[in-house]
Formats: structure tokens, sequence, C-alpha cells
């Protein structure tokens, strides 16, 4: 049974129900990601892209070496190398397609050398090849808000401890706004969240010889105000049996019971740079774009 039939299979059997969210990038999720990023009412991209335009000449130039958590296609990406002449940029991502992209995107502006791993496990592959130079990692896009509080706190420890003192993580933070403004980013009117989401139950049917009748779910996405998080969840609509052959699993949905398949934490803007010190690093500076309220910061390994 291969890793992703061992989470289906563990996740459907919680009294309640989960999936992974990082099974939601398959060729076709990731496309549809991609299409999210341009909606109107999903401003995070477009805030994260604002700040790097606009602040990336003032990272010090001194990184031959950038490394990219999740880098996807490396679009946003750009802003950051093109100050740093032509470093060694090693993007990390679980998804081929998206490293192929990225490496199409950003060849001209450096080394590319991609890297399809988990976070830690690429981050090692580039700690095995570093030059000597100070590393630059980028985590970009709020993914850290996508880990619940301990598994973000015990994430950024264990990436600090895979770098030496004088080594930098840009890292961006989605914060808090309005809970309107913030349900419709995850739940926009045209559907494509709403299709993205579905997909996970399509990827499983496809890869795992599942037969969940995707049109017997509906998207919902909520907010927590105690967690600071949206929440996105596949709801059932009626009482129903799912089988996953590759996972030996037989699935029982009572009408309206969800899966939970995505958390996305908001930040208060103070909290960042405590999380920063409380990691081992020391933060050096932080950029907010208004128009959508967005950080990103720039912390140093102390």
């Amino acid at each position: 049974m291969n890793e992703f039939a061992c989470d289906v299979r563990t996740g459907l059997s919680k009294p309640r129900k989960e999936l992974l969210s990082k099974y939601l990038y398959d060729e076709l999720g990731s496309a549809l990601f991609d299409a999210i990023t341009v909606l109107p009412e999903y401003g995070l991209t477009r805030a994260d892209e604002r700040i790097l335009q606009q602040h990336a000449a003032e990272i010090p130039r001194e990184f031959s070496i950038v490394a990219e958590l999740g880098s996807g296609s490396g679009r946003k990406t750009r802003a950051v190398l093109e100050p740093l002449g032509i470093p060694d940029y090693y993007p990390i991502d679980v998804s081929a397609q998206a490293l192929e992209r990225c490496q199409t995107e950003l060849s001209g502006l450096a080394r590319v050398t991609p890297l399809k791993a988990s976070y830690l496990e690429g981050l090692d592959q580039v700690r095995a090849r570093r030059n000597g130079g100070p590393i630059l990692l980028l985590f970009l896009g709020s993914t850290i808000g996508n880990f619940e509080p301990r598994c973000r706190m015990d994430l950024l420890a264990q990436v600090r401890a895979r770098l030496k003192k004088g080594d930098a993580l840009l890292i961006g933070c989605d914060l808090v706004k309005p809970i309107e403004t913030m349900i419709e980013a995850y739940d926009d009117p045209s559907g494509v969240t709403a299709s993205f989401n579905l997909n996970l139950l399509g990827r499983i049917n496809r890869e795992l010889g599942g037969d969940f009748n995707q049109r017997a779910f509906r998207h919902e996405a909520r907010y927590d105000a105690e967690e600071r998080r949206i929440e996105m969840h596949l709801r059932s609509c009626c009482d129903q049996t799912v089988t996953v052959r590759e996972a030996d699993l037989r699935c029982e949905f009572h009408a309206g019971e969800t899966i939970w398949t995505e958390s996305s934490h908001k930040f208060q803007i103070e909290e960042i740079s405590a999380m920063a010190r409380q990691c081992g690093f020391s933060p050096e500076a932080e950029w907010i774009d208004r128009d959508w309220p967005f950080a990103e910061s720039f912390w140093r390994a102390a």
C-alpha cells in the first residue's frame, strides 16, 4: 500500500474524517490552483507578488544559493532571483509538472535544479550540495498557514536545524481580515475553488480505485474564529458508502458529514516575529501589503 493510500485510509477512518491538503495538488489540482490565484476574490497571491516586486531589491545580495519550499510554477520567485545575478536555484515540490513549469519559467535567471521531494527531504539535498555560501530559503504564499500550530512550529524548528548561521528564510504569512473577505477567497462564486477541492475525490478515484460520486459532495468553506483559520470541507449530500480499493477501505458517510481537506491559518502581525524567535531565527525585515493584509518576512538564522 503506497503512502497516498495509507494516508487516505487513516484519514477517512477517523471519527472526524480528513484528507491531507498536500494531495490536492496533482496535475489537475495544480492547474486549478493556478486559476484560483487570478480570481478577484483571492487576493493573497497578488499581495505576495506586489511585496516581492516592491521590496525584493532590499534583500541582501550575498546569496549564491536559493532554495524554495513548495515552489509551484515559480512565477513569484522571479522578482527574488533577478537582483541576485545567476544563483543556484533549487525549487522543491512534490509535483513534477510544477517543477517542469518552474524550470521553464526561471531558467534564464538562475541555474535551476528541480528537486521532487518533500520540504525537509529537499532541503537536506540542498544542504548536501551547498558550496559554502549562505542559503536563502523561500517559503512564500502563506503555505505555513496550512499547518496546525504544533506542526508549524515543529516544521520551522526542523528547517532551522538544517540551516547554518547566516542563512536566511523569506516567509509569507496571510493576515486576519474581515470574515466575509476570507470566506469568499475560499468559496468563490465562479466555483473554481469548489472544483479544486472536489478534484481530491476524483484523484482518489483515478489513482486508488475509489468510487466517490463527486456530485454527491459539495464544497464548503468556514471560518474558525478561535483558531483563526479558514477550513475547507467536502460535505456529503446524502447517506452513502464509498470504497477505495487500493486503500482496502469501505467508508460510510451520513448526510451532512464532512471531510476536512485543508486549513489556512491567518496571522496577527505581532505573532510572526515571536514565531521566528521561538524557532531560532532573528527577524530582520518585514513588509506588509495594505490592499490585502499580507506579510512577507525576512528572518536570519540566529
